[in-house]
């Protein structure tokens, strides 16, 4: 088996979708068929013994539609003037007939009321007047009129054909003014909803845009740039970037430094300081120096890329609210012509009515049956909510988890790398013995420099913080696993943990109740000391994420029930962030599989129940929680492929925003979908009672399926 996948012109509703699965879904050789309606794409898997490529490609062509292989969709030669605009001229030739036909109709008869519905069966149009709005029907049905009939071929009827048997039916009974108006104005709704879907995806192709097509790679030894296409550029190259140019290719900095605007694929609009061994991200903005990066990832394997494909492989994943609108079209549009024919047919036959009357109200309908607004808006909305979502840092991958999101109830919060950075930094330091805090933390950045352990990290950064400068202690000496010593200042220090400390023999009764002191909160122990006496101690730990106690408040705000923080720390550190991040409780010392355990037993308490984790380790709990949610940045690649949603700026205010977001769009879908089955409902109403016309059913449908449309599109301009 095989899998292509084709640019689809013409692809823009769920009735396209139908067709190509009709004609090429039940090829001879076709296995299975994937759709993007938003990107106009169909995926084919397929047996290249019975069928191939370009007999596929025929198929698509005998539905009226035309495929491009996707490779090749942007080969194509610049669209004529009439591929671009042949619908919307089309409409406005329709349009202006129709005005041509009311006049002429007007002058010979005017009289309003009997023009939109009332005329007398005695009266009869002007044959100019027939002209013009034979036209206008001819000109509105033009690109609706093959589609129509391929679905009485299959007897498979959509919204086309329905509109067309409205259209001749009017025509049947002399309502040319009826039929024209419901022409044009479904022509009308078709441009618009092209319009609106094609909006939609250029939101999509924005992302793409957000990476330069070409990239300048430095000679390090001549020093000379040539510059190629990012496809051509290879892992291992230095691409040099100027200010105020974007950077085409993940990569890792070599020279230079920068401030780099990374909103694009983090979503902070805070430009980070990027220096020699910095990681950057291909899409991001350099804003004031000169930057020499390594590349360390193709074109295709960015992260941008990967957020694009990701993005636009989540529309496969449909919501519960997009698979009961098409669920609910499949069955509604033939239940509808059926009920059509019945009215059309029943008072006349059983109850002696007038067959002209009836037949309106079945006309109106037909016109009132058409699914449109129901099917269009909720992919619309969908698409628009997970953009606008990767715009603000978070990647959703589908709309399933969207929806699902706005019903969680609790979260399980993992600590290393989610509720805390993930790495070791000082926390506190104490001054003993008439020391002071930079005293001890000269002479502990002086024994910890040729140090490459985590603590000794974490002192050395501490050490720049107070403007300490590079400083080296003589004669140094390790002690493995407990300390080190060394003569600084002509003077000899030892530093180590708190079991050096007492091995020392230089520990009171009052610095050691100061080290467990410490201890119970959380940190590890540095201590500095000399043959005589301690000169004072260390906390280092792992340090909590900015506003993480803001960040969890506001989750209760929203409506969460139940955090709990999952660690496999000791119990003191443990308790110790949880009294600090605000959490509801915590459990410590677990391991991956306990881990597991305690998300599935929050599912059974809550039901709807996140996990957010930093990457591979914590997957087996995320997979066990509604929905998983890793921390982007502590593992950028690992944490997409993982999850269902990522933060890609490791940014916890995203939680407690994106439940509000996932409920704002569930509220536009429910809203869409009852406003336009609302719609439906009245004139149904309306035309058995004989209160509406042909011209107000189309309105009214096509109406809707702006309001709808609209109403979804508000999502695009969200912000954080």
């Amino acid at each position: 088996m095989e899998t292509i996948s084709y640019k689809v012109d013409g692809l823009d509703c769920p009735e396209e979708v139908k067709i190509l699965r009709d004609v090429v879904g039940k090829a001879e050789g076709v296995s299975s068929l994937e759709f993007h309606i938003l990107q106009a794409k169909m995926r084919v898997t397929y047996d290249p013994t019975v069928i191939d490529s370009e007999k596929i490609r025929q198929l698509v062509h005998t539905t009226g539609m035309r495929a491009t292989l996707w490779e090749k969709r942007g080969d194509k030669p610049p669209s004529s003037f009439w591929n671009r605009h042949s619908r919307a001229l089309f409409t406005a030739l329709s349009a202006l007939f129709l005005v041509l036909g009311m006049a002429t109709h007007f002058y010979y008869h005017p009289n309003l009321w009997d023009m939109i519905g009332a005329v007398s069966e005695e009266y009869r149009l002007p044959f100019l007047t027939k002209c013009f709005y034979f036209l206008s029907i001819c000109l509105g049905v033009f690109f609706v009129l093959p589609k129509a009939l391929y679905s009485l071929r299959r007897l498979r009827p959509d919204m086309n054909l329905l509109m067309v048997l409205a259209i001749l039916g009017a025509i049947g009974i002399q309502e040319w003014f009826e039929g024209a108006t419901v022409a044009f104005l479904f022509s009308l709704a078709l441009l618009l909803e092209q319009w609106s879907v094609s909006k939609a995806r250029r939101s999509i192709e924005s992302l793409l845009q957000l990476a330069p097509s070409l990239a300048s790679e430095l000679d390090l030894s001549t020093r000379k740039l040539t510059e190629k296409r990012v496809e051509e550029v290879e892992v291992g190259a230095v691409l040099l970037v100027r200010p105020g140019e974007k950077i085409p290719l993940d990569g890792v900095v070599t020279g230079g430094s920068s401030s780099i605007e990374e909103a694009p694929i983090t979503g902070e609009s805070i430009p980070v300081l990027k220096e020699i061994g910095d990681e950057v991200f291909a899409g991001t903005l350099n804003e004031e120096g000169a930057l020499e990066i390594q590349v360390t990832k193709k074109a295709d394997e960015t992260t941008l890329a990967r957020i694009i494909q990701l993005v636009q492989e989540a529309r496969g994943k449909r919501s519960k609210s997009e698979q009961w609108v098409e669920q609910f079209a499949r069955f509604y549009t033939p239940l509808m012509l059926l009920f059509s024919i019945l009215v059309m047919t029943i008072p006349p036959l059983l109850l002696g009515a007038a067959w002209f009357d009836w037949i309106y109200r079945g006309l109106v309908l037909l016109v009132i049956a058409c699914p449109c607004a129901l099917v269009i808006s909720t992919p619309v909305c969908i698409v628009s909510g997970l953009t606008a979502a990767a715009r603000q840092g978070v990647l959703i991958k589908g709309g399933m988890f969207l929806e699902e999101v706005g019903k969680l109830r609790a979260f399980a919060l993992d600590k290393t790398g989610t509720l805390t950075y993930g790495h070791p930094e000082v926390q506190k330091v104490v001054p003993l013995n008439d020391h002071t805090e930079m005293e001890l933390m000269e002479r502990a950045v002086a024994l910890e420099m040729p140090s490459e352990h985590p603590l000794a990290r974490a002192v050395l950064r501490k050490g720049s913080e107070m403007g300490i400068e590079e400083a080296h202690a003589e004669n140094f000496r390790t002690f493995r696993g407990k300390g080190a010593e060394g003569v600084y200042k002509e003077k000899l220090f030892w530093i180590g943990s708190h079991r050096f400390m007492h091995e020392r023999g230089n520990e009171t009764d009052e610095i050691h109740q100061k080290a467990l002191e410490l201890e119970d909160a959380g940190h590890t122990i540095i201590a500095i000391g000399t043959e005589n006496h301690v000169c004072g101690l260390i906390g280092v730990a792992d340090a909590p994420r900015a506003w993480v106690r803001e960040t969890l408040v506001s989750l209760k705000k929203v409506g969460i029930e139940k955090i709990v923080m999952l660690t496999g720390d000791n119990e003191a550190t443990a308790k110790a962030l949880a009294e600090l991040s605000g959490v509801d409780e915590y459990r410590a010392e677990l391991l991956p599989e306990e881990k597991v355990a305690a998300v599935t037993e929050l599912v059974r308490e809550w039901g709807k129940v996140g996990m957010v984790g930093d990457g591979v380790n914590d997957a087996p709990a995320m997979a066990a929680a509604t929905i998983g949610f890793a921390m982007g940045g502590m593992g950028t690649d690992t944490a997409i492929e993982t999850a269902d949603i990522t933060l890609m700026a490791d940014d916890l205010s995203r939680l407690p925003w994106l439940i509000r977001y996932s409920r704002r769009v569930l509220g536009l879908l429910k809203q869409n979908i009852l406003f336009a089955l609302g719609v439906k409902a009245i004139f149904i109403t309306l035309a058995l009672f004989d209160l509406a016309t042909l011209w107000m059913a189309i309105g009214a449908d096509t109406g809707a399926t702006l309001l709808v449309v609209a109403n979804a599109l508000r999502l695009l301009r969200v912000r954080g």
